[in-house]
């Protein structure tokens, strides 16, 4: 069974599931009020430098300051290889670079506060921080990246076949104009010159209009605004592999129908309708998917089970063999488990678009060449994946640490929202904790004379210490005294309370 992209479109939302062989392996979503900024283009201004990062602050207009590294005025397209010469060469920012290597040059030499260029956005604000923005700027078309300013022509890894390599490079370094670079895109495979053409002149036209429109704009404006997500998905996700995209909206359908006549023609047979009664999603069943890709705890067909915690800064996912005891070795029950929890792991990881830094705890093996099957099954399963990824051998401690790039919000942060109860630890203190806590402090006020001690607390709070540890009320109240009242507020948070004197 082939690839299917399904859209769901609602007044405020847009779903969008790829399926390969009947199962979601990505999910996107995008609402009105907060779609995503990647890809659109601002004239910033640089309104301060941070030497000791080696970073700026960039105005776009956003409610935070975008953030751009110097490694990302060099250059910004390290997957392709470097494609900087050592001749001089005019940037992005308008002036020239000299011949000394750029790793050598600090951020302060190359852009000044007050100074106004254009940067794209190339990660979305995440958590606290603001948006990730670059000074080179890509325009993404179907089959090619156009990279203004760069002499660079460079081809997607995920078209293995060399003959067909070599028959697009030579084809685009013919038609590629001067004073540009070139990426050679995935889906640009067994395509013929007449589709590579048009998407160049589209591209180069779109690349004039905003060259235009630059010296009008003032900074912290927006010039382009990439594609919206249903778009995105037939440039991006209609490779070869998909036989067909179904979009039950109507109106979208039209739309797509307008923009695929347009530009890609040749796609025009594989857009869908769905016009059914059962929800979409439903009819796929895709809602089932969706949460299981939001539980902290996902279960194997054996019985084990795999955790995934995610923090800011990395995601750390657990193995465990849970309910499985095996038939055989302890060894080979672990063996078992991590060979099954490989294919889960590469599967959640790529559906739940976690990023940044990864961190797998497979279960400890003793034999190495155990170790080594784990670690090839694991690559091997992760080159399904279109992210970009460095996946590190595994240690003597059963761990294999990999990176992920990250451009927007994991599914789980888009789908769901820190807890304002525990405020995303993931637990509160407990109700004896709490009840020593007030022991402490009332301890405190009776041995500075007060008469009479008020305290107000959570009503499990409460009912421990007028029950349990009423012992230790009573032994400061004969102590020191004092009379202590305990007052139950169904309203508090249980990790307040309210200690008074009088």
């Amino acid at each position: 069974m082939g690839s299917e992209i399904l859209i769901n479109v609602t007044r405020g939302e847009t779903r969008v599931a790829l399926l390969e062989g009947g199962q979601v392996v990505e999910f996107y979503v995008e609402r009105k009020r907060d779609a995503s900024l990647v890809g659109n283009i601002f004239k910033g201004k640089v309104v301060k430098i941070l030497p000791g990062m080696q970073s700026a602050f960039v105005d776009i207009g956003l409610e935070k300051a975008a953030f751009l590294y110097v490694a990302d005025i060099k250059a910004d397209t390290d997957e392709y290889a470097p494609f900087f010469e050592e001749e001089e060469k005019e940037n992005t920012l308008g002036g020239v670079i000299p011949k000394r290597c750029r790793s050598e040059m600090t951020i302060e030499e190359i852009i000044q506060e007050g100074q106004e260029f254009l940067v794209q956005v190339s990660k979305d604000p995440i958590g606290s921080k603001g948006a990730r923005v670059t000074s080179y700027i890509t325009l993404p078309g179907r089959y090619l990246v156009l990279m203004p300013n760069v002499e660079h022509v460079g081809i997607s890894r995920r078209i293995s076949d060399e003959e067909e390599r070599n028959r697009l490079k030579e084809l685009v370094e013919r038609i590629k104009p001067a004073g540009f670079g070139l990426i050679i895109r995935t889906a640009s495979e067994d395509s013929t010159e007449e589709d590579i053409q048009k998407d160049l002149q589209f591209l180069l036209l779109l690349w004039e209009n905003l060259a235009e429109k630059k010296d009008r704009v003032p900074a912290r404006g927006l010039l382009y605004s990439d594609l919206d997500l249903v778009f995105r998905s037939v440039r991006d996700l209609m490779s070869q592999d998909v036989e067909r995209l179904i979009i039950d909206s109507a109106e979208e359908y039209s739309r797509i129908i307008d923009f695929v006549k347009t530009y890609f023609p040749k796609l025009l047979d594989k857009i869908e309708l769905y016009e059914e009664a059962e929800p979409l999603f439903d009819a796929f069943g895709i809602e089932l998917d969706i949460s299981r890709a939001v539980g902290r705890r996902v279960w194997l067909k054996s019985g084990g089970y795999i955790v995934v915690d995610q923090t800011e800064a990395m995601t750390v996912i657990d193995v465990n063999t849970g309910k499985f005891v095996g038939k055989e070795g302890l060894e080979d029950t672990i063996l078992k488990t991590n060979l099954e929890a490989v294919k889960e792991i590469a599967y959640q990881i790529r559906l739940r678009n976690l990023g940044g830094i990864i961190i797998i705890d497979f279960i400890d093996m003793d034999k190495s060449e155990n170790r080594d099957k784990l670690f090839s099954a694991f690559t091997e399963a992760m080159k399904k994946d279109r992210a970009k990824n460095t996946i590190f051998h595994i240690s003597e401690l059963g761990l294999i640490q990999m990176t992920r790039k990250r451009v927007r919000e994991s599914l789980g942060r888009t789908l769901s929202t820190t807890c304002p109860y525990c405020e995303g630890k993931g637990f509160v203190k407990s109700p004896d904790t709490l009840c020593y806590e007030i022991l402490r402090t009332i301890k405190k006020l009776a041995r500075h004379g007060s008469q009479k001690i008020i305290i107000t607390a959570h009503p499990v709070v409460a009912e421990m210490l007028s029950d349990e540890e009423m012992l230790g009320i009573e032994d400061v109240e004969s102590k020191y005294g004092v009379k202590v009242m305990i007052r139950a507020d169904n309203k508090m948070h249980q990790e307040n309370y309210e200690v008074g004197a009088l």
